[in-house]
């Protein structure tokens, strides 16, 4: 086997197991709420996020059309598939140890990062596509915000129109809605999240000269969706304890309310084919719900410790994947 192809397998198993971290990584804050809430047990909340991020990882190809075509320019790159590889290791890296200190930070500006990272030392700045890269830097960067908006007004819609019932009652009821509310808020997660492995894939693929159609391969898509709900079925108790517990003291009305929330933002973020953090996105809608629930219900301490650590991941990412791909040259 020569040395391109092997890059390519490595590039294929480092993708499939970034899906496979991220499923236990990221998905955690798909059913932080519910698990908090305990309207569901952590086992059963973790099947059903494992069912759900699969559908919704085949059931959409947007976002990693985007991630395979406008974050940098293949043609600008003599080399990559090199490229791909070392931003992969960065950004499986930092996964794993934000994932250890259960810190929620996010994949997707881990490995957006390391791609623009490792691009840029393989080819100066002219390998980066700016119109493509700004558009999805604007899209991480206004999608917490969206979401905090939209948390704060869904809950409010939904204080006014139960406000004359009995709170124990109300969270009752909630809580058998909240199964519901979590299985969406993981196909959501699906539908973005699982997205972005297929079209680094496709990108490897296409820099080699293995694929020259610009569609994501069926082969990509079921395996990247495997990946990711095998993952999900490992489950992510430090996140879940972050995201469920440490934001704001969960309800089953905010729990609802939350992931209704952040589910419309992920999804009209699919549908335009931009990726977001969920991670972002999630903890945003949990902070603007309990904006509106009471300010002084919000932890703001872990909200400001979050956004330090959204914050300082791109640049982070990107100075691992130029070392990265720096020490991996050398022995090319």
């Amino acid at each position: 086997m020569n040395t391109s192809y092997l890059i390519i397998v490595l590039t294929v198993i480092l993708a499939l197991s970034f899906d496979f971290i991220n499923g236990f990584h990221d998905t955690a804050n798909a059913i932080a709420t519910a698990v908090s809430t305990k309207a569901l047990t952590p086992r059963r909340a973790i099947m059903i996020a494992s069912i759900m991020n699969f559908v919704g990882a085949v059931a959409f190809t947007g976002v990693a059309k985007t991630i395979a075509k406008d974050i940098v320019n293949l043609d600008a790159i003599p080399n990559g598939a090199v490229v791909i590889l070392a931003a992969l290791i960065s950004a499986i890296v930092w996964n794993l140890v934000t994932w250890y200190f259960g810190i929620p930070s996010s994949s997707s500006h881990a490995l957006i990062g390391s791609i623009a990272g490792a691009a840029i030392t393989a080819a100066g700045t002219a390998s980066i596509n700016f119109k493509g890269f700004i558009s999805i830097i604007e899209s991480l960067i206004l999608s917490p915000i969206l979401a905090f908006g939209v948390g704060y007004v869904v809950f409010t819609i939904i204080k006014q129109i139960f406000k004359n019932l009995n709170l124990s009652k109300t969270n009752r009821r909630f809580r058998r809605l909240q199964a519901l509310t979590a299985a969406i808020q993981a196909f959501a997660h699906g539908t973005n999240d699982a997205q972005k492995s297929m079209g680094i894939i496709t990108m490897a693929l296409v820099s080699n000269g293995l694929d020259k159609s610009g569609n994501i391969p069926l082969w990509v898509q079921v395996c990247c969706a495997t990946a990711m709900a095998l993952g999900t079925s490992i489950g992510g108790w430090r996140i879940i304890k972050t995201v469920g517990t440490q934001i704001m003291k969960i309800k089953p009305v905010n729990g609802v309310a939350a992931d209704l929330s952040s589910a419309l933002v992920i999804f009209g973020a699919s549908k335009f084919g931009l990726p977001v953090s969920t991670t972002h996105v999630i903890s945003s809608s949990i902070m603007g719900v309990g904006s509106a629930y009471r300010v002084k219900a919000v932890k703001w301490n872990t909200g400001k410790r979050m956004v330090i650590t959204w914050f300082i991941t791109l640049p982070i990412a990107a100075s691992i994947s130029a070392g990265i791909y720096a020490i991996i040259n050398l022995f090319l």
